[in-house]
């Protein structure tokens, strides 16, 4: 009952706030690696943004994807090569750093930036 009960602040108070446009989400995003965890605390994945709404993206496995972000609905969601399936996110902006609920489809899990690190994006299959 008390993580019902937490989950449902978490949700309303997600749901209370708006969400990023496209513009704030690039002013956030651009030229910076970010670091996401998942509700738990644990590692999540790292993200670069690029100029041009470009992106790679790796889950800490040494494994990177190219793709690119685009606004649709409100939602921030982005397209990696090699995977026509777009995955969209509601994205909050919060003094903790961005939180980021899943929205394509079920389950919808949250991210939350890690404002305490720092970490590299590591892409063992590039060969550049």
């Amino acid at each position: 009952m008390r993580s019902l009960v937490i989950y449902l602040l978490l949700t309303t108070s997600a749901l209370a706030q708006d969400t990023m446009t496209a513009k704030e989400f690039d002013e956030h995003v651009t030229g910076r690696t970010v670091t996401f965890l998942n509700e738990l605390g644990q590692d999540y994945g790292v993200e670069r943004y690029m100029e041009g709404q470009r992106v790679m993206w790796s889950d800490f496995n040494g494994t990177c994807q190219y793709g690119i972000w685009f606004e649709s609905k409100g939602d921030i969601c982005f397209r990696y090569d090699g995977d026509p399936q777009h995955k969209c996110w509601a994205v909050y902006d919060s003094p903790d750093g961005m939180r980021a609920t899943y929205t394509t489809s079920p389950p919808h899990n949250t991210i939350i930036e890690d404002l305490d690190r720092d970490t590299p994006l590591i892409c063992n299959d590039l060969s550049s």
